[in-house]
């Protein structure tokens, strides 16, 4: 088998990665081309160019890196032509990757692509851009497929590939451990909730606040609560530690170890987005919130097309999780929430996550092997 493939960034390598080598256990010889980061390239992929000339954010730089990044995508398109692959398979990085998907299309070129764009939430116009890229779209959330069908764009659902990561995690006592969350019995009192405010500066900075509010309001509530709060970065610990200064709270801010967090509480709130699927999966009773400033939210709230932002609410098609935005975003309501997840969080919100859970399904590397290897012999 020749299998041409793209992974812009380092989330996409994992998943390029883990698909090359469910590939490799069924076919004699494995013929790549393309561009990869580590993972890949322990996989025999010689990377045209280097991964991270293509981690490019936001708005202004990659129009500053735009002639570059045009060069890549050419030199890419040629180096596929000559390779032939039975199928390209890009990962990810949708602006890069459904135009040169589409280019490869155009000369006969299999083409599929894995990790759908959000189409569901804002941007539905991309549809018509990618039934004329790709062949196949994979996807990893099965309400997503409604979406293609009714665009008539073949797509199928791998699972995702969380499912298999987090099975791997530690048991709640020894997360607690690891963090250093036994020491003076700090959770063996009441709950212990831990707080994600996000990665990014800005989330944190429209979120710790709140959160630090919030929290004080439940420490008045209940004073046995105890929290853990993970910092993505230095950067990141220097914002939060900086806001909890003007509290007293029994909290415990770690290194990184969001998952982690995730694992060793019983009770979750956090910032909207990827964290709210994996708290599911974690069967982790949670309040969702988000706020961001006043101009992007009068931007972003006019795109959006659904009537969710957090995951499990999107996959349930209903609010199994309290979703609090912008100005809802505010300490008492935020208390209100998280009061009520205390008590029946785990009776109301886990047996829906439980299904939710079966309803993604793992074997997401098998999955993408099958659905390349199904289209590779429909072409033939």
């Amino acid at each position: 088998m020749r299998l041409g493939l793209l992974a812009g960034e380092a989330s996409g390598d994992i998943l390029g990665a883990s698909v090359v080598r469910a590939l490799r256990q069924r076919h004699q010889t494995l013929a790549l081309a393309g561009m990869g980061g580590p993972l890949l390239e322990a996989q025999h992929l010689e990377s045209l160019y280097p991964m991270d000339r293509l981690s490019v954010f936001g708005l202004v730089e990659p129009l500053k890196r735009l002639p570059e990044l045009l060069k890549i995508r050419r030199d890419v398109f040629a180096q596929q032509r000559t390779f032939a692959p039975d199928v390209f398979l890009g990962i990810d990085s949708p602006d890069f990757n459904l135009t040169l998907e589409a280019k490869l299309r155009a000369t006969g070129i299999a083409t599929a692509h894995l990790v759908s764009p959000s189409v569901w939430a804002w941007r539905a116009s991309r549809m018509k851009q990618i039934a004329k890229a790709v062949d196949l779209m994979l996807c990893l959330l099965p309400f997503e497929l409604d979406i293609y069908r009714e665009a008539d764009v073949p797509a199928v659902c791998v699972g995702h590939p969380l499912i298999e990561e987090l099975a791997h995690l530690p048991s709640q006592a020894t997360a607690r451990e690891r963090l250093g969350l036994t020491a003076d019995d700090r959770c063996s009192a009441g709950p212990l909730i831990a707080v994600l405010p996000g990665s990014r500066a800005g989330e944190v900075a429209h979120l710790m606040p709140i959160f630090a509010e919030t929290m004080g309001l439940l420490t008045a509530s209940d004073p046995t609560i105890r929290y853990v709060v993970p910092a993505a970065n230095a950067a990141r610990r220097a914002q939060i530690e900086a806001v909890l200064a003007n509290y007293s709270l029994p909290v415990t801010v770690v290194d990184g170890g969001g998952r982690m967090a995730m694992v060793a509480a019983d009770h979750i709130l956090l910032a909207s987005g990827t964290a709210t699927l994996e708290a599911m999966l974690l069967r982790k009773p949670m309040v969702i919130a988000y706020r961001m400033a006043w101009f992007s939210w009068q931007l972003l709230s006019r795109m959006a097309t659904t009537a969710f932002v957090g995951l499990p609410n999107v996959l349930a098609g209903r609010e199994v999780v309290p979703e609090l935005l912008q100005d809802s975003a505010n300490p008492e309501s935020l208390h209100r929430a998280m009061m009520s997840v205390i008590e029946y969080g785990v009776d109301v919100q886990v047996p829906a996550f439980d299904a939710l859970a079966e309803m993604i399904g793992g074997d997401f590397a098998n999955r993408c092997a099958d659905a390349l290897d199904d289209l590779v012999a429909a072409r033939r």
